[in-house]
């Protein structure tokens, strides 16, 4: 099961070149367990072949309220959806909605729907930057429609380094689960803090010690935490992977650095996720040059890095919810309760490094949940954003 499974999504495409995307875009909704209705307008039709929509969602396309079973689909496909989804939203379409106008199946669907509208705007960077589509994105939004992007990339016409290029599909999709899941949600608005990924520990310029944490774990806790409504700073170690738009991300090479980014956002915070994996050693003879092969054996001293949970003990705001990670070889439960206490957690992510399926860098996990209440909690191997989803589930029964 994921957030999208049984949901019912109407994705309205209209006439720029960043249809294909809203093909890709369908077809991970489909992919996630959504029920997808599609209407194109007729300049979107132009681009992308209905064909192509009906192949991806297995339903029906619509492109216009005088065809058959069209004359009342405005009223219908909009009261059953749990979402209406625009993208592209050209500046056309945004301009039709900021003044009601209801000319075809799309813009008569926008105003009679009472779904939450989600429009993903794609056009020329000129075009974006005009006053007239500031204004008009402006009252949409004091309507109540949200809107996602436009990102700096590549247009149609060539390079920009403005705003005007759709969001990808994996950043619209987890804006419309934030448009959907933050009511209700105990973490819409809260202060939400996660460390990801590794730490690297220097030799000299060149080398350093590190470990085998991809940041996946601390990247979908992340975006979990955002699609809930969380205002979210992700502390994230050296790698090559990045969260979707919309989360803060402060990068972080050492322990130091990450324990030092922790204690200064700590005060404020009201949830406190350390999923990173940070160096335990590091070593005070650290070279100005790289040290050549040739010198034969290298003899280091270490000593162990500070640790950054312990620390947190005094700066922690009165109430917040800290959540520690325990990856261990062997008695991970044990292991586990141990630190719950002595970091003084409110819970504890406990699994095991050598157990197929879970750990470092792969997709999944199975972890167990330890709280300080003596609950604990079982997550069977799973996705590592549906891990992240119960992990925050068991974060919402403790906040005050």
């Amino acid at each position: 099961m994921t957030f999208w499974s049984g949901r019912r999504v109407v994705l309205g495409v209209t006439g720029g070149i960043a249809c294909y995307k809203s093909c890709m875009l369908a077809r991970r909704l489909v992919e996630a367990g959504a029920r997808v209705d599609v209407v194109l307008t007729r300049a979107a039709a132009e681009f992308v072949r209905p064909v192509t929509f009906e192949a991806l969602t297995g339903r029906p396309v619509l492109t216009s309220l005088w065809e058959p079973g069209g004359a009342l689909s405005h009223v219908r496909l909009g009261e059953g959806a749990d979402v209406v989804v625009v993208a592209p939203a050209t500046a056309h379409l945004i301009a039709r909605m900021a003044q009601g106008i209801a000319d075809d199946l799309l813009t008569t669907l926008l105003l009679a729907t009472p779904a939450p509208i989600l429009l993903a705007p794609a056009m020329n960077d000129e075009m974006f930057a005009a006053d007239t589509t500031r204004a008009n994105l402006a009252g949409l939004a004091a309507r109540g429609v949200a809107t996602v992007g436009p990102e700096i990339g590549a247009l149609a016409e060539g390079p920009s380094e403005r705003p005007g290029r759709m969001s990808e599909p994996a950043s619209i999709m987890l804006a419309a689960e934030r448009l959907l899941a933050s009511t209700g949600s105990r973490l819409a608005g809260r202060r939400v803090v996660v460390t990801g990924g590794p730490t690297r520990e220097p030799l000299d310029p060149v080398r350093v010690m590190t470990n085998r944490s991809s940041g996946r774990m601390g990247i979908a806790l992340a975006e979990a935490a955002w699609a809930r409504g969380a205002i979210v700073r992700l502390i994230l170690g050296p790698g090559a992977l990045a969260p979707h738009a919309g989360i803060e991300v402060e990068r972080v090479e050492t322990t130091a650095e990450m324990g030092a980014a922790v204690g200064r956002r700590l005060p404020q915070t009201d949830v406190l996720v350390m999923a990173a994996a940070p160096a335990d050693y590091r070593t005070d003879d650290i070279a100005a040059v790289k040290r050549p092969r040739t010198g034969g054996t290298l003899h280091l001293s270490l000593a162990p890095t500070d640790d950054i949970l312990a620390g947190t003990r005094s700066l922690r705001k009165p109430g917040a919810v800290i959540v520690g990670f325990a990856l261990e070889t062997g008695d991970a439960l044990e292991k586990g309760r141990a630190k719950l206490a002595a970091k003084g957690l409110d819970l504890i992510v406990v699994n095991d490094a050598l157990e197929p399926g879970a750990g470092f860098e792969v997709d999944t996990n199975r972890v167990v949940l330890l709280g300080s209440d003596g609950s604990s909690q079982t997550l069977a191997l799973a996705g590592k954003r549906e891990i992240a989803d119960g992990i925050l589930d068991a974060v919402e029964t403790r906040l005050g």
